[in-house]
């Protein structure tokens, strides 16, 4: 042993005090005499590094394992891998919060059926853990026994699940104008969930979200409140609460309270058809929007008494209009929160004839006949001026030949070639 060594030997007693001792064994490794299991054991990772380091001794960089850090939905599985680029002929191990060895290698050291070997090499141990529960989260520690051992952690985070919320203080039946105020609730979550609310598809903006603790000490406890006063429009209306949580990956997790809203009847009167005339049948509908429908409808017509009609049903029917039928009329919508009226003139039109669908028709096919005939007529005039021109110019060019050209024999003389005197020649054929 060299004289470096033999002083840290030296120290080492001096600071432990121990009556214990150790030698250095072939392989690197201090056996130590006093050990309860009295196995090769390397010494505290600090001491190695500066105290018992020789040049032999010093552990490369490539020997360090490496891991990541894991996020996993509670009842998911998640995957611990470890890697390593120089094993230096040792095995990788993980171990769990409670230091527990797990595998050793490709031997499996707990017996829980959750956790299984997914691969085993010199290089890389991966292993993974089923239906992961909260209890699970912790630190997780991948190990190689060089020298000194080297480790790398891995955070396991569980994500605990929001149950879905649940909504109180709906009270039936709600009144116009009245001021109601919700309340929702989740629990399980971790981290803690987020609330929302809205109306319809309608944001409404409720209190911050409250957080409590649940008694497992992991889980909380979420909740908010709504307030808002309701109109008729509301009848109907569904209010939704929504969880907003990382472990959810964007689905829906919501709860709706369906609200009813009454309020008293508003009337309204509706021709059909529209545009009336004499000698058709007429109806009037009433119609009244309310909570509760409306039972009872009362027609009147202003200068007529008694009324027209007073029923259940909210049609006022006219066989055959005449003009004596024109005036304004009331129609009255009854219910048991209170009543409305609405108003309506009727001015019955002469009975002069409306286009139907096949009259359009045949104007439409008179519209294109005529416009045929049309280009058919431009045509004849254009060639009518085209051949009178022509025919003009024919007769001109005809008149000319006639003075100009010689009688038979001097064309007969001229074609066989037997007149001389000139070298212009002019044939005439006839």
């Amino acid at each position: 042993m060299g004289a470096p060594s033999a002083l840290a030997l030296l120290l080492l007693c001096a600071c432990c005090g121990a009556p214990g001792w150790a030698n250095l064994s072939q392989d690197g490794y201090w056996q130590e005499q006093d050990l309860e299991l009295g196995t090769l054991a390397p010494l505290d990772e600090a001491i190695s590094s500066t105290l018992w380091s020789t040049p032999d001794m010093l552990v490369s960089q490539d020997s360090q394992p490496w891991t990541s850090d894991e996020t996993v939905v509670a009842g998911g599985t998640v995957v611990l891998k470890c890697q390593v680029k120089d094993h230096e002929d040792s095995s990788l191990q993980w171990s769990n919060p409670a230091q527990q060895t797990l595998y050793f290698g490709e031997k499996r050291a707990l017996r829980d059926n959750r956790i299984q070997l997914v691969k085993s090499t010199p290089h890389e141990l991966s292993i993974s853990i089923s239906n992961v529960a909260l209890a699970d989260e912790g630190e997780y520690t991948c190990s190689i026994f060089t020298m000194p051992v080297r480790t790398a952690k891995s955070l396991i985070t569980v994500l605990g699940i929001p149950q879905k919320p649940i909504i109180t203080g709906y009270k039936s039946p709600l009144r116009e104008k009245d001021t109601i105020t919700l309340h929702c609730q989740s629990s399980g979550s971790k981290p803690a969930a987020q609330l929302t609310w809205r109306k319809g598809e309608q944001e409404l903006h409720g209190e911050p979200t409250r957080i409590q603790e649940d008694s497992n000490g992991k889980t909380f406890t979420v909740s908010s409140s709504v307030t808002f006063q309701v109109t008729q429009d509301d009848d109907g209306a569904d209010i939704t609460c929504s969880v907003n949580h990382e472990s959810l990956n964007g689905a829906d997790r919501s709860t709706s309270q369906r609200i009813e809203v009454l309020y008293s009847p508003k009337a309204e009167i509706r021709p059909d058809p529209p545009h009336p005339r004499e000698g058709q049948k007429l109806l009037l509908h009433c119609e009244g929007r309310g909570n509760p429908v409306p039972q009872q409808y009362l027609w009147e017509k202003e200068g007529s008494v008694p009324p027209l009609k007073n029923t259940q049903e909210n049609a006022l029917i006219f066989p055959f209009l005449n003009k004596s039928d024109s005036g304004t009329y009331h129609c009255t919508a009854i219910s048991n929160l209170g009543s409305s009226k609405a108003r309506y003139t009727l001015n019955v039109n002469d009975p002069s004839p409306v286009p139907s669908a096949s009259s359009t028709y045949h104007a439409i096919i008179g519209g294109i006949v005529a416009f045929i005939v049309f280009l058919l007529l431009i045509l004849f005039i254009f060639i009518g001026h085209y051949l009178i021109r022509h025919k003009g110019t024919y007769l001109t060019h005809e008149a000319k030949g006639s003075d100009d050209a010689p009688d038979a024999d001097t064309a007969i003389i001229n074609a066989e070639g037997g007149q001389s005197g000139g070298d212009d020649k002019k044939e005439y054929f006839i």
